[in-house]
Parts: C-alpha cells; structure tokens; sequence
C-alpha cells in the first residue's frame, strides 16, 4: 500500500489568525484541501501579536518549546503554541517569541513602515520550524512555502541540513506573492543567516537582502515554483522562466487545488526519474 505523502505548509499567513488577504486565504483553503485529497499535513505560521490567543484557543505545546535560538550571540527562546480549526480538522502551530513577536502588528508599524528587525523575526521564524519538525520527528515529502518571510526555510533545508536524515528526500515547493517590500532587510542578513552548512558563496544574493534578492534564492532553492499572484516583478517572472524549474501558472478556485494536489505528484516524480 503506497504510503500517504506528508506536506508541511509554513505560511506567512492564515485566516482567521489574521485578515482575509489572497495568500492568508490560501494559507486556510489548501492544507485543508490537501488532506481532504488524501495528504497527511503539518502547517506553520508566526505568532504575531495581532493573532487573538484567547478567542482562537491558542495554547502552548511544552512537550515543542524550551530550545533557544541563537542570533548574533543572543539566545532568543523558542515557544510553540498550537489551535485548531475544527470546521478543517486541522492544527496550526505558531512559532512565538516575545521580543520578536509580542507587538501588535504583523510585519509593519501603525504607518506601514517596517520593522528594523525583520530580518531577525524571519531568520528566528524559520529556524524555528525546521528545529520543531526536527522536535516532532515528522519527515516532510513536500515543503510548501508562502511568503518572503517563509523563504529562508527552502535556502536551509537545500544547503544547512541537505544531508538530515528528515530532510534528505524532501522537495520544497515555493509560492510566490506580489508582496514587494520597498525597504531591503538589514545589510548584515546574510551574516546572521550564516549556518553550519552554508558556505559565503551561497550568500551572495543575501548581501543585498531586497525582496526580489530573496525571492530569486528562494526560488533556487526550490523544486517546484507556484504563481500565487497574477502579476509578478517582472525581474522574478525573468529569474522563474530561467530557473527551469517545474512551475504552476496563477490559479484560484477549487481548480486550484487539486492542481496543487497535482503539482505535488509532479515534483516527487521527478525526484523518482532522477534517481532512476
């Protein structure tokens, strides 16, 4: 009996945590779909402050949290919190952290600027998965990422723990978003990524950490692409079409999810012909 694939989503967003936007409703709509096609799934989401804990039933997970994350030489630590969606049958886990993530805002201020340490909250964020399904001894056949700030995991998983037994046979999915930020991150990102694994030449699109820098390695270290908005930069839409990576036009509808279910099939396969 073939066994049933394992999909971790590791969203930026999901509604109702937040506001209805196109990738917070894909962030709810899919891993729900996805199971419901079969899939045994995991799904991830930062615990920014404006998530309501007491009216959605968050609670944290002691058994996941206690571990510290370093970053430039401070220990940051890591708590995991957990709810459930009962209408889905589905649990979202929050990575939180109170210095990073205890303000009640998403990634921008009142004015909509951004926040100066965001390149901290998104290297904390996805460190902070992988170390919890590293915790939950749970391997992942596909990873699907939304949003830039989810975009380091698939940068980690390809070049810092490439040979972890969990993550050996895993292919990363990414979406793609028009969520450009004007501001790059901060000019010292690509040495607060540093890892054991990763090497200084496969920082160099981090030296300039802009938004489309961080899409485009992204997109590198990933399996399979996924256009989650009808119109990108037209710089990412060049660097997708270069790439020669497996990708999936912009869809919405039902359509769209058993096409992902699909676009699933397609990337594991191709991960079988290589080996043959």
């Amino acid at each position: 009996m073939k066994k049933k694939a394992r999909v971790l989503f590791v969203s930026q967003e999901i509604t109702p945590y937040v506001d209805e936007t196109p990738m917070s409703l894909v962030g709810r709509q899919l891993p729900q779909g996805i199971q419901e096609r079969g899939r045994e799934i995991r799904t991830f989401m930062p615990r920014f402050g404006i998530v309501n804990e007491r009216r959605n039933q968050l609670h944290e997970v002691i058994r996941l949290s206690g571990m510290n994350l370093i970053i430039e030489g401070n220990d940051h630590p890591l708590i995991i919190k957990v709810a459930s969606i009962q209408a889905a049958r589905m649990q979202v886990y929050f990575i939180d952290n109170q210095e990073y993530f205890e303000r009640k805002y998403g990634l921008t201020d009142k004015k909509g600027e951004q926040f100066a340490d965001n390149d901290e909250r998104a290297i904390f964020f996805c460190r902070g998965v992988i170390e919890t399904v590293h915790k939950l001894g749970w391997a992942p056949d596909v990873v699907h990422l939304h949003g830039w700030m989810t975009s380091l995991i698939a940068f980690y998983l390809k070049k810092a723990f490439k040979d972890h037994p969990l993550f050996i046979e895993t292919k990363i999915i990414y979406s793609v978003y028009d969520e450009e930020f004007a501001t790059p991150l901060n000019k010292d990102f690509s040495r607060k990524v540093m890892h054991p694994g990763i090497e200084k030449s496969d920082l160099k699109l981090y030296e300039n950490p802009t938004f489309v820098n961080l899409t485009k390695q992204a997109i590198d270290s990933s399996d399979g692409i996924i256009k989650g908005s009808a119109k990108l930069n037209p710089e990412i839409e060049k660097h997708i079409k270069k790439s020669g990576k497996l990708v999936l036009e912009f869809m919405e509808g039902e359509d769209f999810l058993d096409a992902c279910s699909e676009f699933y099939d397609a990337v594991m396969e191709e991960e079988v012909e290589m080996v043959d």
